[in-house]
C-alpha cells in the first residue's frame, strides 16, 4: 500500500538520502526545510506519518509537534535528533511525538519504526500498554486501569502519567514535566503541583500501595513497591 511521508529536516543531504531510500519502497515523500513550513504541510496535507527533526530553523521540532497536537491532529510523528538524554526524550514525548530515534541511525531501523507507526495509526496492531505494578495505561485507547478499576483523568494528568510511566523507575524533573505541558511558557502559579495532586488522588487515593512519589527539589517518579524492595 502506498504511504505518504512528510520529512521536516533542514539537512538537504539527509533529505536526499531519505527520498532515495523510501521512494523505491513505495512511499511518496514531501519535504519541508523548516518548522513553519513543516507545520503548515502537516496541517493541510494528507500524510500517513511525519519524520521530524528537533533542531529546525524558524520553529523547533518539539514546538511543531506540540502545535500539531494542540490542533487536534493525530498524525504519527517520529522525531530525529542527536539529543539522547532522557529529559530530551521525555520532552519530545510530552510534546506529542510517537517515537524517537537518535542520530546517527540505520535507515532500515527508521523504516521499521515508520512502518510500525503507520500500522498502529491504521489499527493494524494493538496499541502500547504501559504497566507499573497493578496500574496499566493503554496509550492507544487512553484507557487507564488500576487493579481492575477504570480511572478517568484529564488530558494534563494523562500526559504526566505517560511520562512518569515511560521513565519509571527514574525520576522525571519538574522542568521536564512543565515543558511537556506548557512548552517554553509555564504558568506563574504552581499548576504542576495541582495536576500531580489530582493525579495522585486518582491513582493512589484508595490504595494502600502508593505508586507516585515526590523527590524533593527534583521532581516525581512512579514506581511499584516491589521495585523499591528489590
Amino acid at each position: 500500500m502506498l504511504s505518504r511521508l512528510l520529512v521536516v529536516e533542514d539537512n538537504h543531504g539527509l533529505v536526499s538520502n531519505l527520498f532515495a531510500f523510501f521512494e523505491p519502497r513505495g512511499y511518496t515523500l514531501d519535504a519541508a526545510p523548516d518548522g513553519v513550513v513543516g507545520l503548515q504541510l502537516a496541517q493541510t496535507g494528507n500524510y500517513d506519518a511525519m519524520v521530524l527533526d528537533w533542531t529546525l530553523p524558524r520553529l523547533e521540532g518539539k514546538e511543531v509537534a506540540r502545535r500539531l497536537r494542540a490542533s487536534g491532529s493525530d498524525l504519527p510523528i517520529l522525531m530525529l535528533t542527536v539529543r539522547d538524554e532522557l529529559p530530551d526524550k521525555l520532552a519530545g514525548f510530552g510534546a506529542g511525538v510517537d517515537d524517537y530515534l537518535t542520530k546517527p541511525f540505520a535507515f532500515d531501523e527508521l523504516a521499521a519504526r515508520v512502518e510500525a507507526l503507520i500500522a498502529r495509526s491504521q489499527g493494524r496492531v494493538a496499541g502500547k500498554t504501559l504497566r507499573i505494578g497493578d496500574l496499566s495505561f493503554n496509550t492507544s485507547t487512553q484507557e487507564i486501569d488500576r487493579n481492575g478499576t477504570a480511572l478517568q483523568l484529564n488530558a494534563s494528568c494523562k500526559k504526566i502519567l505517560a511520562l512518569l510511566m515511560t521513565a519509571s523507575p527514574l525520576v522525571v524533573a519538574r522542568g521536564t514535566l512543565e515543558s511537556a505541558l506548557w512548552g517554553d511558557n509555564p504558568p506563574d502559579s504552581d499548576l504542576l503541583r495541582s495536576h500531580v495532586y489530582d493525579l495522585r488522588k486518582a491513582i493512589d487515593g484508595p490504595h494502600e500501595n502508593k505508586l507516585i512519589q515526590t523527590v524533593p527539589k527534583i521532581g516525581y517518579r512512579i514506581i511499584a513497591s516491589e521495585a523499591i524492595d528489590g
